[in-house]
């Protein structure tokens, strides 16, 4: 009779209905974080914090289903719901991007709905329905064993409050004292995750994007002075050699697609070469091919390295500039350009709309933009997320004739992206043998991309643009990320991928022509921060007066370091990883030295410091000697069936 009336008594508690649901969650976060999440688990403390840190946001968001007395059930189950949905979408996004979703990417989700199915598909297994599995149980239950079950006391909330918040100002205090000043330092969301918890991540995320909103409204033109001083104290000068080689010449821009330098000069077992277009240019003496370039993109990612090539500013650590700084004043190359007389134009074979575009280019400066309107978006021409680079440049070849010169231009190849399946009737280029499906396609749509490019340059040859442009192509951000480590290592040759390995693997190819200029191998370390500085001079144009934090890679003052957007850096001597430092030859740990510790702390000044002038959107207070600011008004990308795109547009037949 003990036995039946404690049953009961179970049976119509809904504190052991919150009990079980609260367990349930916490097993399934923990195991979540163990199954998918890389998070650098270093010694027994952050052990201990992972496995509590689900504990006190699941008491908190659960909690509040006990404000109800009829509802109680239900709004816990809908709140669990709610919680797993969140979990799981961060762990198919960390599938491919080794990051986690913050306010920014759902708002960039919106603006590019419809373009991401097949990525998404292509992450997600009939095994993830076990993320579910707590909230199917708890419905079931609600159904069964606590049918009954309803809460009569309110206060009980007050209680589960007070633990909540005991148990989260315990994790925060054992995180301060593993990390310091954890929330005020850190750029690298994996540390938050790791020692916060995904949920508290979230929650500490909408309230870095609410203060970022009011940074803007609060700054004020005393807020550029400390950033144009250190601007002017670490301005790199131009190389005389090389200073205005490319005067009134063209530019062309080639985004090369998730493509990372370890490819050129692959070959295949079969002997056959990858990429042998981009092994000819980096090895023809005639073109600058920088093999310690590194992509410096966050979570815009090919959107974050249009930006950084634009405005030699570093992207948002959170979301992208392009959907998030949409309305801020730029002073990007397109409109320095324009003051010198160029037209400016991108090629892309997606919509306008997707990544914003429509929108950012006229904040940039763009001239026009020929988006897939202009383009035979038929389904032989297309794939993913939009047209295949061999039709692509080929009908981009009459636009590009058409524009008065000279110009500056931005090809955005599109094939060579994440998941890298290719249509059979486009490559007879042998697959990868490397045990992941993901990795064997890069190679076949890398060596697809490689001859669209050998035919695109062909092309301009023949048309005689060659002769009078300088190319630039450039790898935008990795194409594969730490989830394919295994096959990676194979790829390389290696028993595994280290800390110094994988940051090696950021690399991305640089490729430089100037025609009438000699070039070769060039060795210096520099990201994509540096590019438009480097181009500038070339152009003979001096970038002195301008806000920006690339340094020139062809100037004797070039600083030989490369940031990345989370806060670490690589260089010759040192790599700086997740807080430690690496020797980058041996993979080993080294000890703290000043010259390191030097480069660490210009690394975080220098974010800040491009954060300040993103995020309070500084450049509408500052007007460099020369510039004359643009009207985004004037800019109107109406399509082929428009008007015209802008007013002072003129091509070679008006």
């Amino acid at each position: 009779m003990k036995k039946k009336g404690l049953f009961k008594k179970i049976e119509n508690s809904h504190i052991a209905f919150f009990a079980i649901a609260i367990i349930l969650f916490w097993i399934k976060t923990y195991i979540a974080y163990q199954m998918e999440f890389k998070l650098g688990i270093d010694n027994n403390l952050q052990k201990f914090l992972l496995a509590i840190n689900p504990i006190s946001s699941a008491l908190f968001f659960m909690g509040l289903a006990l404000l109800s007395k009829k509802h109680t059930k239900k709004i816990m189950i809908a709140i669990n719901f709610i919680m797993s949905f969140l979990l799981y979408a961060n762990i198919v996004y960390y599938r491919f991007f080794n990051d986690f979703i913050t306010v920014p990417v759902i708002m960039q989700a919106k603006s590019n709905s419809g373009q991401l199915g097949d990525s998404a598909n292509s992450l997600m297994n009939g095994l993830d329905i076990f993320y579910f599995t707590d909230t199917i149980v708890l419905i079931i239950l609600a159904f069964t064993v606590f049918k009954k079950a309803v809460s009569k006391n309110r206060k009980t909330y007050q209680l589960v409050l007070l633990f909540a918040v005991t148990v989260f100002l315990f994790n925060l205090g054992l995180a301060e004292k593993d990390r310091p000043q954890l929330l005020s330092r850190s750029f690298d969301r994996n540390y938050l995750v790791k020692y916060l918890g995904a949920y508290n991540f979230t929650i500490f995320d909408v309230i870095q994007n609410i203060e970022s909103s009011s940074q803007r409204a609060m700054a004020s033109s005393s807020d550029v002075s400390t950033v144009q001083n250190y601007r002017q104290a670490n301005y790199t000068a131009p190389n005389p050699a090389y200073f205005g080689k490319a005067k009134g010449m063209n530019v062309i821009y080639v985004s090369l697609e998730s493509f990372q330098n370890f490819m050129i000069n692959y070959k295949m077992p079969d002997g056959q070469e990858v990429t042998p277009f981009l092994n000819s240019l980096a090895n023809d003496g005639e073109t600058f091919y920088f093999d310690n370039f590194y992509h410096q993109t966050g979570q815009g990612k090919t959107s974050d390295a249009e930006f950084l090539m634009e405005n030699s500013l570093y992207p948002l650590s959170q979301g992208a500039v392009f959907i998030n700084k949409d309305q801020n004043t730029y002073q990007a190359a397109p409109a320095i350009l324009g003051e010198k007389g160029y037209t400016s134009a991108v090629f892309h074979g997606n919509y306008k709309t997707f990544w914003n575009r429509n929108v950012m280019y006229r904040q940039l400066g763009y001239d026009q933009f020929f988006d897939a309107e202009y383009y035979d978006m038929s389904t032989e021409n297309t794939k993913n997320y939009g047209m295949k680079d061999k039709p692509y440049f080929q009908e981009s070849m009459p636009m590009l004739e058409s524009l008065k010169q000279p110009f500056y231009t931005k090809f955005i190849t599109l094939s060579n992206h994440f998941p890298f399946e290719m249509d059979p009737e486009d490559t007879t280029f042998p697959a990868g043998d490397f045990g992941d499906s993901v990795v064997n396609n890069y190679f076949q749509s890398a060596h697809y991309m490689d001859e669209a490019l050998k035919q695109f340059f062909d092309s301009l040859k023949k048309d005689g643009l060659y002769d009078n442009s300088v190319i630039i192509l450039y790898g935008d951000h990795y194409g594969l990320s730490e989830n394919h480590n295994t096959a990676m290592a194979k790829v390389l040759g290696v028993p595994k991928i280290t800390p110094t390995i994988n940051a090696s693997l950021q690399e991305t190819p640089l490729f430089i022509h100037v025609p009438g200029v000699k070039g070769g191998v060039q060795h210096q370390f520099g990201g994509e921060v540096d590019v438009r500085p480097t181009l500038l001079h070339l152009l003979g144009i001096d970038t002195k007066d301008y806000i920006e934090f690339g340094s020139d890679l062809l100037s004797p003052q070039h600083r030989n370091w490369a940031l990345f957007r989370n806060g670490d850096f690589v260089s010759p001597n040192v790599d700086q990883i997740s807080g430690k430092y690496y020797n980058p030859t041996t993979g080993e740990v080294v000890p703290e030295t000043p010259a390191y510790k030097s480069i660490s702390d210009k690394v975080q000044q220098e974010l800040q410091m491009s954060d300040d002038v993103v995020s309070k959107d500084l450049l509408r207070f500052y007007t460099p000697t020369g510039f004359k600011p643009i009207d985004p008004n004037n800019y109107q990308y109406l399509g082929p069936k428009g008007k015209s795109q802008q007013s002072k547009v003129q091509t070679s037949g008006e």
